[in-house]
């Protein structure tokens, strides 16, 4: 792989240790998919944030960064395993909290914005068409590649660090037009009525496009926070971190030979895949990614004047959640008995052994509520959620 005289300085240690050991990193990986350059970048999102997920080995590695390294470029950071301000209240333990600020200051050091979001888009690190990217949490990446039209590849969490660290990135994978080509095209002539159905849809097609590239038709129209639910379940279920919509994503392509249909049948059997067996809740849970504004407003009108029976997390960005408390949507939720959860989520704060059963709007959040913190899980739009947490039943 070619380097510039910059990159050779860094990687001879001319520019620190951190440096050296994030070209290091960055070489290895070009040398892996046989890039032959770095690019630059404009914008770094870094997963494997929750002590969870990194353990001591992880807080160790990040502590050797922190030395001397600095980041070069704007980068945010996943949701970490807790609400970095109210983990006492959503039942985190002293140890685990202890753990998760000392990563959050590791991070905090090397110059990171500590956003603790999976959402990075709707907070402020929001890449523009073509711009190249180093991200690595599995649905920004695929919402950055289709609905926006950047590039990046899905970044392990130490390759979005080193990223980051020296504002580059190996030039391979979906960085190149040549690896951007749909292969087969799924035609939707399913009625996709809320979020959940989105979340049914990418499961259909996640399963059945195999690690392909999906160009999609027969859909009209999408809101955000439908392509935000759909880019989830798309990727966490099989399709790669890329889609096309017809008229509806910007990046144009062709319409490839090989084609699959989704009807309705298929969204039934997504749902009946995902939904456990029992009518019990004692869990719901919404904002998986991190809920946006307008569902947190949507929540806030169908809680109005009622009380929760189960625990209740909303999951957001805490500067989405600073809206919600201008709004009074936050008042509004509160007093019916519900949480907000800000800075973590379903998929990586440690539930394991808490809960037995979820219901969520969010498939992405079914697959990782059953795989890593063996709950029974619920598939249905928020309406059906709140009925949950009402009652305690799934009906």
């Amino acid at each position: 792989m070619h380097l510039t005289k910059e990159e050779e300085k860094m990687m001879n240690g001319k520019m620190g240790k951190a440096s050296q050991k994030a070209m290091e990193i960055l070489v290895a990986l070009g040398d892996i998919y046989g890039a032959e350059k770095l690019i630059e970048i404009s914008s770094v999102q870094i997963a494997g944030v929750s002590y969870h997920n990194l353990g001591d080995a992880g807080i160790e590695f990040l502590n050797e960064f922190a030395e001397d390294g600095h980041v070069r470029v704007l980068t945010t950071l996943n949701p970490a395993g807790m609400d970095m301000e109210n983990w006492r209240q959503l039942g985190i333990s002293e140890d685990f909290a202890e753990k998760q600020k000392v990563v959050i200051d590791a991070f905090s050091k090397l110059g990171v914005i500590t956003s603790c979001t999976c959402t990075p888009y709707l907070i402020g690190n929001l890449p523009r068409f073509r711009e190249h990217v180093a991200w690595s949490e599995s649905s920004a990446v695929t919402f950055v590649n289709s609905v926006i039209g950047a590039r990046t590849n899905r970044e392990g969490g130490p390759s979005a660090l080193a990223a980051a660290i020296v504002g580059k990135t190996p030039a391979y994978g979906l960085h190149l037009d040549e690896n951007r080509v749909p292969d087969v095209n799924i035609d939707v002539k399913a009625r996709l009525k809320s979020v959940s159905d989105w979340g049914a849809l990418g499961y259909s097609i996640g399963k059945k496009a195999e690690n392909k590239i999906a160009y999609i038709t027969g859909i009209k129209k999408a809101t955000i926070d439908e392509l935000k639910s759909f880019s989830a379940s798309l990727v966490t279920y099989g399709a790669k971190p890329l889609f096309y919509i017809r008229n509806i994503t910007p990046e144009k392509a062709k319409k490839p030979a090989a084609k699959i249909t989704i009807t309705e049948d298929d969204l039934k059997e997504a749902y009946k895949a995902v939904n456990d067996e029992g009518e019990d809740i004692d869990f719901v849970s919404i904002g998986c990614p991190h809920a946006s504004i307008a569902e947190i407003a949507e929540v806030a009108r169908l809680l109005n004047g009622r009380k929760v029976k189960t625990e209740f997390w909303i999951t957001t960005a805490r500067s989405t959640k600073q809206l919600a408390d201008l709004r009074g949507y936050t008042k509004t939720i509160e007093e019916a008995g519900a949480k907000f959860a800000c800075d973590t989520c379903l998929a990586v704060a440690p539930l394991k052994g808490r809960f037995k059963s979820v219901a969520t709007n969010s498939a992405k959040g079914c697959f990782y509520a059953r795989g890593t913190n063996q709950m029974k899980t619920k598939l249905g739009d928020t309406a059906k959620c709140i009925e949950a947490a009402v009652s305690g039943k799934w009906s």
